[in-house]
């Protein structure tokens, strides 16, 4: 806990969030989560099944060992937003909330609108709200000052493994943001979230690129070292680019060979 990731008070271990959607079946999805070594989860509100609590995802995860952060992954508006993550806490599974507004079915991109209107009223009732958007810093500005806890822009399209295809955008809100800044979509190898970490970024989230991958334990492990290491090199300072080759070794006050 030398350097904790903290979110509205509470400090992680973990800079990496996993989801849990796409997993071939809930024993790899929780063999997953314990190889990334995370301490918070995503889980899609559509997904679960509210009226039976052991008929779902949520019975293979101890609300003891993980933050449970559910998300509104289907909302089309503000007005649906809000319903789902009021059911999530009637329910008993948290007041932390993952607020996605995505009208679009096609790329999947989030309402900058509709979720700034969802999270003004959600952060009025108590939750957590760690909003979904695109690498808008404006946007990104205007939920801090409306009081969620984190932003989570994108990297490129939801599931598209495309890497950080905003980068300039996620550069400005890193150096703007007065509260954790979590890139969330579109990573899709663990360099992706290594270089994601070296910018500054205080997390990543990753479900795609670990649930589908050939093997996604040891892709879960990896991209767990990938976080671990990108963090480290931005803690350690990275050296600046140079218009010119420099020798490694210096070369004054060597003799010429003759």
């Amino acid at each position: 806990m030398d350097d904790p990731f903290i979110i509205d008070g509470k400090p992680f271990r973990s800079r990496l969030i996993l989801g849990t959607g796409k997993f071939s079946s809930p024993r790899i999805m929780m063999r997953s989560v314990q190889a990334a070594n995370v301490e918070m989860v995503t889980v899609a509100l559509r997904r679960v099944n509210l009226n039976d609590t052991s008929d779902h995802l949520l019975s293979f995860i101890d609300p003891k060992q993980y933050v449970i952060l559910p998300n509104t992954s289907g909302a089309q508006n503000a007005e649906e937003a809000v319903r789902l993550a009021r059911l999530a806490k009637a329910s008993g599974i948290s007041d932390w909330i993952k607020l996605e507004v995505t009208p679009d079915p096609r790329y999947l991109l989030p309402d900058g609108e509709e979720t700034l209107k969802a999270a003004a009223v959600l952060v009025k009732e108590g939750f957590k709200v760690m909003p979904y958007i695109n690498a808008d810093p404006v946007l990104a500005k205007k939920l801090e000052e409306a009081g969620t806890v984190s932003v989570m822009p994108l990297g490129s399209p939801i599931g598209s493994n495309k890497g950080l295809k905003t980068l300039e955008m996620l550069k400005i809100i890193i150096e703007m943001s007065g509260i954790p800044v979590i890139v969330d979509a579109g990573i899709g190898c663990p360099s992706d979230a290594a270089f994601s970490m070296e910018l500054g970024a205080d997390a990543v989230l990753i479900n795609t690129a670990v649930a589908t991958a050939p093997d996604p334990v040891l892709m879960a492990e990896s991209f767990s070292l990938a976080v671990q290491s990108g963090r480290k090199a931005y803690l350690c300072g990275l050296p600046q680019e140079q218009s010119r080759g420099q020798a490694s070794s210096p070369l004054d006050g060597i003799s010429k060979i003759s």
